[in-house]
């Protein structure tokens, strides 16, 4: 009851399980945007003026939940954790930063309690924390979805987002490949992330590769053309507004690959591919003019550093 307990978002009924007095909930998309290796009070600024410039700070919070979040976390150090998490790449990247975070504080591995699940019983395709009943949470620290951490477990953390937050995605391959008992889906994650860097085989990340076909393939609107691409992930990957933010970057590239009927798109908007865009999801030509960061790397230009070969598997120089 008196440890502080961590969860990804509060649609996850940690209260109502009667086991937390203390819950922090750590709100960020980290997958997106820059996340450079700068100080705590730097990387603040930075993550809040991009959810802020990128219109999804719909709770208009900025930098104080930033700062808030980060002052609970730490005023909490001489105690217990318990992080409640999910086997996507949206929740490991959080979990590996709360670790850092924690290493930093000096609390030690046997005093973080980590409940991560990627599936549930019933559960076709399941979502999410969120997904479940107080009474469903309330079991999950008996089942073996709950283990207290290790020293190795907290050190691989520390490694990972280090690696994640470079300036080169060097150590992802290295990351991916590491197994832990605790961590056991930190592996899976970096694989998917190193699959979102510019694809040798057409320019494209895997999520862009997904979307254009699901408009070549019908979805004549945004919020269709989401929904099948997301279908095709093995975990969730990223919600709508992402998407469609990425969608805008496709419709606005220096040589589009999408025509958007709105500007600012929305479920609603209609799509369609351009020659271009054909011409690319076909493996004909290269899809150019990449401006995005991927942790601490920004791929940008038409030769931006770094791409997934798609035969090795693998992030490499280009």
């Amino acid at each position: 009851m008196t440890a502080l307990h961590v969860s990804n978002g509060d649609s996850t009924d940690v209260p109502g399980t009667g086991l937390a007095q203390h819950v922090l909930y750590w709100r960020d998309s980290l997958h997106e945007g820059p996340v450079p290796a700068v100080g705590p009070e730097e990387l603040r600024g930075i993550r809040a003026r991009f959810l802020a410039e990128s219109g999804v700070d719909d709770r208009a919070e900025g930098p104080a939940m930033f700062a808030e979040r980060d002052r609970v976390l730490a005023a909490a150090r001489d105690g217990e954790y318990v992080l409640w998490f999910e086997a996507d790449l949206y929740d490991q990247l959080q979990i590996i930063q709360i670790l850092d975070r924690l290493a930093g504080l000096g609390v030690e591995a046997a005093r973080i309690m980590l409940i991560c699940i990627g599936e549930y019983p019933g559960i076709a395709r399941f979502g999410g924390l969120g997904e479940l009943t107080a009474d469903q949470l309330r079991e999950l620290p008996a089942t073996k979805a709950c283990a207290v951490l290790t020293s190795d477990a907290l050190e691989l953390a520390v490694d990972a987002w280090a690696a994640f937050r470079a300036p080169v995605p060097a150590r992802l391959r290295e990351i991916a490949a590491r197994r832990s008992g605790e961590l056991r889906f930190l592996g899976e994650a970096f694989d998917r992330l190193g699959r979102e860097y510019p694809s040798t085989r057409d320019g494209l990340s895997l999520t862009e590769r997904r979307v254009l076909a699901a408009v070549a393939s019908g979805a004549t609107d945004a919020g269709t053309a989401f929904v099948r691409a997301a279908a095709r992930e093995t975990r969730p990957y990223l919600g709508d507004t992402w998407c469609y933010l990425m969608m805008e970057r496709l419709a606005h590239a220096p040589v589009p690959v999408l025509t958007a009927s709105d500007g600012r798109i929305t479920h609603r908007t209609r799509l369609s591919l351009t020659d271009a865009g054909t011409q690319v999801l076909a493996g004909r030509k290269e899809h150019v003019g990449v401006d995005r960061w991927i942790g601490g790397v920004h791929l940008r230009g038409s030769e931006p550093g770094w791409r997934w070969d798609e035969g090795a598997e693998v992030v490499t120089p280009w």
